[in-house]
């Protein structure tokens, strides 16, 4: 019995064993799938994430940018267009990217390099992200410019620029280009014959000598076209239009403008002080106050730069160099746009688009 009775329990006893061994090995088996089919969700999720275009360039992306603002002069009006336009893109990307972009305006009063480069530290210092600027002197800011992308702040210039810094990009148009076409039209509307005084603003400003540079190289094309000089002055619209009517003065022979900023149109002085039958003007920019000259034919044709772009554009390139981490071409044109009487009232509507508020009502009726 006593065998009898051991041979049961051992018989028993190794019918449980395998019966454990069972179900343990059924569990083990649902383990295994369901971490396999963990680890393939986790690789499928992974790669689907890789795929999504313009990520920040880092997950820990500061939800704050602030983009210092620097142009020549506060004063000048193609600055405050600028102004806007960086404004109102910053304002658009934040709400698309969910992040907050601000813009830190810091132009001088008035054109000084010295100032320029004073403030790029200054923004460093406060810490800025990035810089934007238009370069008053680019022998004076080339040194701040290469201190500020030392210590990680990416600085990209606009209107003028700084070649030898360090900067990441550059916006704006092609100078010697804008100055050959200046000269281009002006020699059309006096038939190849005149004598031509240049409006240069500042003398120092790099691409305003490139202006100037392409004026000339242009003016050799036409044997009976004499430029009596180039003419500098502090760029602010009564300085510039002080600056015309003192070079008509002491040359009166001169009866073309080739003007390489509008600084002089942004005030009436010479829509009365000039005759439109001696005197004709080709002017770069066409912002709202210059476009009586059109009208009344003292400035015929205005070559306008989109200067409300030069904040918009920028601030996106700046936005998907540190943001969204993408490649931003080193050199980005701006193309001008051909303004006179037939086209007025279509480029006066655009600046009203863009946030003027000075547009003349009788420029947006038909």
């Amino acid at each position: 019995m006593k065998f009898g009775q051991g041979l049961y329990a051992t018989e028993a006893n190794s019918n449980f064993q395998i019966l454990m061994f069972e179900i343990s090995g059924g569990i083990m088996k649902k383990i295994m799938v369901i971490s396999l089919f963990l680890a393939l969700s986790l690789i499928i999720f992974g790669c689907a994430k890789n795929d999504e275009p313009n990520q920040p360039a880092n997950e820990t992306a500061k939800k704050t940018i602030t983009i210092s603002v620097i142009g020549k002069s506060s004063t000048n009006p193609v600055f405050l267009s600028a102004r806007t336009g960086a404004e109102d893109k910053a304002k658009e990307l934040s709400e698309k990217l969910g992040i907050d972009i601000k813009i830190d305006w810091r132009t001088p009063p008035t054109e000084d390099g010295q100032i320029q480069a004073q403030r790029i530290a200054q923004s460093v210092n406060e810490g800025a992200d990035a810089i934007l600027i238009s370069c008053s002197d680019a022998s004076k800011v080339t040194g701040a410019i290469n201190d500020a992308v030392a210590r990680g702040v990416e600085v990209m210039t606009f209107d003028s620029d700084a070649p030898e810094s360090k900067r990441f990009a550059f916006y704006g148009v092609d100078d010697i280009e804008t100055g050959q076409l200046v000269m281009s039209e002006l020699a059309k509307l006096v038939n190849g014959k005149a004598n031509v005084a240049i409006l240069a603003g500042n003398q120092n400003a790099p691409n305003l000598q490139k202006r100037a540079q392409g004026v000339k190289i242009e003016a050799e094309k036409y044997p009976d076209v004499k430029i009596v000089g180039t003419f500098y002055h502090a760029e602010t619209p009564q300085d510039a239009a002080a600056e015309v009517l003192r070079v008509m003065n002491a040359y009166p022979e001169i009866d073309a403008w080739a003007m390489i900023g509008g600084w002089p149109l942004f005030t009436t002085t010479l829509l009365t002080d000039l005759d439109p039958a001696k005197v004709k003007i080709v002017s770069v920019d066409a912002l709202p106050a210059e476009l009586p000259y059109i009208e009344k034919g003292i400035a015929p044709i205005l070559l306008a730069q989109p200067t409300y772009l030069w904040g918009a554009i920028s601030v996106e390139k700046i936005i998907d160099k540190i943001y969204l981490n993408k490649e931003v071409p080193v050199v980005n044109k701006m193309e001008l746009v051909r303004v006179t009487k037939e086209n007025l009232n279509d480029w006066a509507k655009q600046l009203k688009e863009w946030g003027f508020t000075d547009v003349p009502e009788r420029f947006l009726k038909n």
